[in-house]
């Protein structure tokens, strides 16, 4: 599929400002991860009936001043609502093996649902909704780099992301995990 490279490159040149690697203090760090969900890693599916083995998912990313992260989905049900999220672990058997969302401040309290932490300016959030073929695209733009601390994989949840007091950051079940070595 040479559409995706295409996104890769393009999504590089749309956070890379001229002049912005000169002053960065390290090179920019270039993310890219695919899979097909099957039953183990590198793309698992915990819920067939909610993200079918052989759907497809590719991550894009890049931390230069900031980090912009791009997720595209396909063969997913059409016409539904996901949630994802940078996750601090890898995929593994079950959904919880990719531990919490990975937060840029850690929130002192797990599970984090306060929304000074969990929120889309401290975290990596990823909610798409899927066309009426099944593909589903999103982008996520944080002022922090990712360094030596980093995320490990993209978790596909059951539901978009909750906001409010007490259930920030919440989007369901964990329906699906790419592993992503940011």
């Amino acid at each position: 599929m040479r559409l995706l490279p295409a996104l890769a490159a393009a999504a590089a040149v749309a956070v890379l400002v001229p002049g912005a690697a000169a002053a960065s203090p390290s090179p920019a760090r270039f993310t890219t991860a695919h899979g097909t969900f099957s039953d183990h890693a590198p793309a698992v599916t915990y819920r067939p009936d909610l993200v079918p083995p052989g759907a497809r998912a590719h991550v894009f990313g890049v931390s230069a001043t900031g980090t912009t992260t791009l997720l595209f989905v396909t063969g997913l049900l059409p016409g539904r609502a996901y949630g994802a999220h940078a996750h601090t672990q890898p995929c593994g058997a079950a959904g919880d093996a990719a531990g919490p969302h990975f937060q840029h401040v850690p929130d002192p309290v797990k599970p984090s649902v306060d929304p000074a932490y969990a929120n889309p300016r401290n975290e990596i959030w990823l909610d798409f909704t899927t066309d009426r073929a099944g593909t589903g695209f999103a982008r996520s733009t944080v002022d922090w780099r990712v360094t030596d601390r980093r995320p490990k994989s993209v978790v596909v949840h059951e539901t978009h992301t909750h906001i409010d007091p007490g259930h920030a950051g919440t989007a369901g079940a964990r329906l699906a995990c790419l592993d992503v070595d940011f």
